[in-house]
């Protein structure tokens, strides 16, 4: 299979040589890097072997597959599972499977997917039209939102250009990975039907949810056909724009043109597909327009409206974000979609220009609210991640624990698509500069200058900061090794003032060259090293693993008086099977001396922060205190959790 990931790459990667303009920072993508840690490694096998499996027996359970074989006439039925948008759940977790062929080989799951793939293709329409519950009786919708019998009877309601934007998603992927042309040629086939029946003079709507944007654009880069591009753009430009369609309003982002906003509004994670496939227009027009129009809204969402855990989506109510400074604990939603939306906004963010504060609000959001959403089984899942929890109150769309599936279930079919492409998110390159973006014990092939690169890297992160990094390079003339400095090593959580550490001196990372100590002036966080880099070179970087106290900005008045916790990339969040029973009335000192334990067998290996609390029911009375990282929460039973705990002066 390695030979036919190498073709199809080629393949995509010859269409891209036709471009004029495109992201000035070339990802290294997920094909070309093997993680070998025990961190994130573990997560893709978990993934690979009960993710996706898992997820596919709860889409045959609850109809979502049958749907496509009513559809196409292989059995008798209604439409089976809830929602008109259930196709996609199929879609994206076909396109998580594709991407974990490329890690594990396994002849068992393509074969599954070609299955899939046929009743997709028997089940979509003479013209290329693919909706299952209008095929199976167009009078009948699952939802009173979900148009009539008429196809694009309501774009703004109806998901059909969400299912797409995942079809074309899922089928690149499958494409890339396994050089088969089955699935990709459904797709085709729908995304001619969509760009014949969208545009000026036809239909003016953009889709009520985002994603379509984004399928689209891989569909081009794919194939090389120019109007998939010129529709993701005509998508992009019309919403807003109330020529031709009836606006949506800020739920749906279609309250102002792209150019006019300058605030993250509505439903999170249509904000976050939407910023995404708007910084793929800006990287593929070349137009700075659209740049500085996504760059001010992030400096909204960074300065105003990002958890500490990098989760948006303050509102439970429309899975939206709030009012500037509306970050609520308990009642925070942070859909686990919308933490994934934040990273392939932020990733795209850094490509368009190079600042390494994109990489961290990506790398807080990876490693806090987007992994807290899937247990550490991979068969159960949050929807919400709350930021508080009395240990009794359902949030998780009714239950108090993670559940198995939910009727609405894009967040675990989200998940299987998203970790097996984390490998794609480590490295990056440009003209002469390799940049190395996150950290976790890999190997890297690239191809630079015509030449083969190898880079190995060697670390127990996010535990432990000390990082070994090992060029093997056959490139003649000198290049440059850019290294992330994280901001939480340089004594800034994020790239804003919503978040400020109450200690404030630093600790300084060190960095050599083959022993050779090397000064660190970061730029745009960065630390470049420039140089004819030989076979073996290595660099050593060590970063300070400082246990940290955090505190918000003043205006987000839940959290005046109380502090967070953290070490590295990690938040920590209090349990109360871990302080006696209960943490609600407990306090921490600002000045708390914490000290950091490894727990091999705890939570499949964590750092634990232990320290001293004050009991705020009994003064002067102080007991142990623990706290685990926040993802790996609620393991153990529904109890009593918060991030943000009461500060208490001596």
């Amino acid at each position: 299979m390695k030979y036919l990931v190498c073709l199809s790459m080629l393949l995509i990667l010859a269409c891209a040589t036709e471009r004029s303009v495109d992201y000035p920072i070339e990802p290294v993508p997920f094909t070309s890097v093997t993680l070998t840690d025990s961190f994130w490694r573990h997560r893709l096998e978990t993934n690979r072997a009960v993710t996706i499996p898992s997820s596919l027996r709860k889409c045959q359970e609850t109809g979502r597959i049958a749907n496509f074989e009513i559809a196409a006439g292989q059995r008798e039925g209604e439409f089976q599972s809830p929602f008109p948008f259930d196709d996609s759940d199929v879609y994206k977790i076909i396109e998580g499977a594709s991407y974990s062929l490329a890690t594990f080989a396994d002849v068992e799951l393509e074969a599954i997917l070609d299955e899939l793939i046929a009743k997709i293709a028997a089940a979509q329409e003479e013209d290329g039209y693919i909706m299952t519950w209008r095929t199976i009786n167009p009078n009948k919708p699952p939802t009173t939102w979900s148009g009539t019998a008429e196809r694009w009877s309501d774009i703004g309601g109806g998901h059909e250009l969400y299912n797409a934007g995942h079809m074309y998603e899922a089928a690149v992927a499958h494409y890339q990975v396994t050089g088969k042309r089955n699935f990709l040629r459904i797709a085709i086939k729908n995304a001619d039907l969509i760009a014949s029946t969208f545009g000026p003079g036809k239909l003016m709507s953009p889709p009520g949810h985002e994603e379509i944007e984004i399928g689209l654009v891989k569909l081009y880069r794919a194939t090389g056909d120019e109007k998939y591009l010129q529709l993701a753009r005509f998508f992009i430009d019309q919403r807003g724009n109330a020529q031709g369609h009836e606006l949506y309003g800020p739920y749906s982002q279609d309250h102002a043109p792209i150019f006019d906003q300058d605030e993250a509004v509505g439903h999170a994670v249509r904000a976050g597909y939407f910023y995404s496939g708007v910084a793929d227009i800006a990287a593929l027009t070349g137009e700075r327009k659209y740049v500085d129009a996504i760059d001010r809204i992030w400096d909204n969402v960074v300065s105003k409206k990002l958890y500490i855990t990098g989760g948006i989506g303050a509102r439970r109510g429309g899975e939206a974000f709030g009012e500037n400074y509306e970050l609520p604990n308990a009642t925070s939603y942070n859909e686990t979609c919308a933490a994934i939306a934040n990273v392939m906004w932020n990733q795209r963010m850094f490509l368009l220009k190079g600042d390494a504060k994109y990489l961290d609000v990506l790398e807080r959001t990876l490693y806090n609210g987007l992994i807290s959403g899937v247990s550490l089984d991979g068969d159960t899942f949050f929807y919400p991640n709350c930021l508080a929890f009395d240990g009794k109150t359902p949030f998780n769309q009714g239950a108090t624990t993670r559940t198995a599936w939910f009727d609405c279930s894009c967040c675990p079919s989200n998940i299987c698509r998203f970790i097996p492409s984390l490998p794609g998110y480590f490295y990056a390159q440009q003209q002469d500069t390799i940049y190395i973006n996150l950290y976790a014990a890999n190997e890297a092939s690239l191809r630079f200058k015509g030449k083969d690169v190898k880079i190995i890297q060697e670390t127990n992160y996010p535990w432990d900061g000390k990082i070994g990094i090992t060029i093997d390079a056959s490139v003649a003339e000198p290049f440059a090794v850019k290294l992330r400095l994280p901001g939480w090593a340089m004594g800034r959580p994020v790239p804003s003032d919503l978040y400020s550490y109450i200690h404030t001196e630093k600790v300084a990372a060190l960095l050599t060259v083959n022993q050779e100590p090397q000064e660190i002036q970061p730029r745009n966080g960065f630390i470049t090293l420039t140089r004819k880099w030989l076979r073996g070179d290595r660099i050593q970087l060590d970063l300070p693993m400082v246990e940290r106290q955090v505190v918000a900005h003043a205006l987000v008045t839940e959290n005046v008086g109380r502090m967070a916790l953290e070490r590295g990339p990690i938040v920590y969040c209090a349990e109360a099977v871990d302080n006696a029973g209960q943490i609600s009335d407990l306090a921490l000192h600002a000045d708390s001396l914490l000290q950091s334990e490894y727990f091999e067998h705890l939570l499949r290996g964590v750092v634990v922060l232990n320290g001293r609390a004050e009991r705020t029911d009994a003064p002067n009375r102080e007991q142990d205190f623990h706290a685990i990282p926040y993802y790996a929460w609620n393991h153990r039973g529904a109890g009593e959790m918060a991030v943000w705990l009461p500060i208490v002066h001596r």
